[in-house]
Order: structure tokens, then sequence, then C-alpha cells
């Protein structure tokens, strides 16, 4: 009794200390003082000033679009790159895989200054021949691409291990192209790790702040570097209203993922 009284309690502590600062920022959102420190009362101003906002609302679309955008031609790219390594011999497998596994476990802050050192040296050559070429949400893009191409790398590999190939070949045998049997067997088989690659892909480009701030240029502001930019004059509150709506909007997503595989138990337990 005292075990599971101790257990429930240490779980308990974790979800506070995880969630009591979102959940400050939730209710900060509500409150219709400025400051942080005093409560003014419940107001919806913050929500109102939110969507009146030109300067949040271009950060937030640049956001996501750039987020959406690098996610599916980091999947689209990682895919292939994964076949690849699959249909390679072992040595020249685990080599490549640590070429992959090279920019995760290096500091962020390198692969933003470095990709800031290249796009400053082709913007050098391009000048030579008289070709203008200035970093912004192009380059961005270009970060972020090559930057989350690892996690969609490392996503499908385990589920081309899992692949059975007899499936494929027999395809292949009853006269399918190797087009038509790679998206009618393989692609299928595959899915969940494709997909896990584009969700963490978006995830990441819509939280990286370093190298969006190294190559962003001019008028390519995000939202984590409009906020960083804000620091020495304050947070608005705006953001705090943002932050929650964001906040809900990923807890339903994943409240609608986890109850949908249930649903779908229960018919067939049904049938």
């Amino acid at each position: 009794m005292i075990k599971k009284w101790v257990q429930r309690f240490y779980l308990f502590l974790i979800i506070l200390f995880l969630y009591a600062p979102i959940g400050t920022l939730i209710v900060l959102s509500f409150n219709n003082s400025r400051t942080s420190v005093k409560w003014g009362g419940f107001s919806l101003k913050w929500y109102q000033q939110l969507f009146e906002s030109k300067t949040i609302l271009a950060a937030l679309g640049n956001t996501l679009l750039l987020a959406l955008l690098s996610a599916i031609f980091a999947t689209i790219l990682g895919t292939l790159a994964a076949i690849a390594i699959y249909h390679m011999k072992k040595r020249r497998q685990s080599i490549c895989m640590s070429i992959v596994n090279i920019p995760m476990l290096n500091a962020e802050i390198v692969t933003g200054i470095a990709f800031m050192l290249l796009f400053i040296s082709v913007g050098n050559l391009l000048s030579i021949f008289g070709i203008h070429f200035e970093m912004g949400f192009g380059t961005v893009l270009i970060g972020h691409i090559t930057f989350n191409l690892p996690y969609v790398v490392l996503s499908v590999m385990p589920k081309l291990k899992q692949l059975n190939l007899s499936m494929y070949e027999a395809a292949l045998d009853l006269g399918a192209g190797e087009g038509q049997a790679f998206f009618r067997i393989v692609l299928p088989d595959i899915m969940p790790g494709v997909l896990s690659g584009f969700l963490l892909s978006f995830t990441m480009s819509l939280d990286d702040f370093v190298i969006t701030h190294f190559v962003k240029g001019l008028g390519a502001d995000t939202l984590s570097t409009l906020i960083y930019s804000e620091l020495r004059k304050g947070i608005k509150p705006e953001m705090y209203a943002l932050s929650t709506i964001m906040f809900l909007a990923v807890f339903v997503v994943l409240l609608l993922v986890n109850l949908s595989p249930q649903k779908h138990i229960k018919e067939e337990q049904h049938r």
C-alpha cells in the first residue's frame, strides 16, 4: 500500500514539474494585467490583440510554412536515402549510418555557423559574376531540410529492416513494375516510419532557433527569432496566448491519435 502511494506521488511530482510551467503560461494568457506578478482579472484581450498583430501572424505563417516545407522535402529525401543505405553492403551501410549520426551528435550552433559561412561564401562567389544573393527564407529552408534529414533516415531504417522483401519480389514476378511494387508493397509497410520522420521533422523545424538565427537574413523571422528579439524589451502577453493555442492544438491532435486506435480495436472486437 505504501509502495503504491509512493509511486503515485512520484508520478504526480513528475507531471507537476512537466506541466507547471505550461499551466502558468496558460493562466497568464488570461491575465488582464501586462505584468506577470500581478493578477488583473480574467480577460481575453491578449487573444484579440494576437489576431490583430501583423508581426506575430507573419512570424507564425513563416514558422508553419517553413516547418511544413522542410518536413515534406526532408521526408522525401530522407526516405530515398534510407532505401539507398539499406541496399548497401554492411560495411558501407555502417559507414553511411555513422555519417548520418554526426549532425545529430554535433552541436547545433556549429551547424548554424557552418551554414552561415557557406551561404556567405556562395554569395561572395556569385557576386563575382554579378549575381546578387541574400540570405532569407530559402537559406533557412535549406538549413532546416539538411538538419531534419538524419531524423527521417533513422526513423525509416528500422522499418526497412523489418520489411519482408519476398512480397516485393513476388509482386515483380506477377508482372508489377518496380515503381508499382514499391508504392503498393514497400511504401505501406514503411509508412509508420515515414510518418514518424515527417512529424519529427515538422516538430524540430517548428522549435529550431539556432540555425534559423544564423541563416535567416532580413525579413524571414520565425516565432523563435521574434521572441528572442523581444527578450530585451520583455515578451508580449500576446505570445502567451499564441503558446496556449499551440499547446491546446497539439494536445487535441495527440488525443485524437491515441483514441482512434482504441476505437478501431473496439470495433474489431464487436465484429
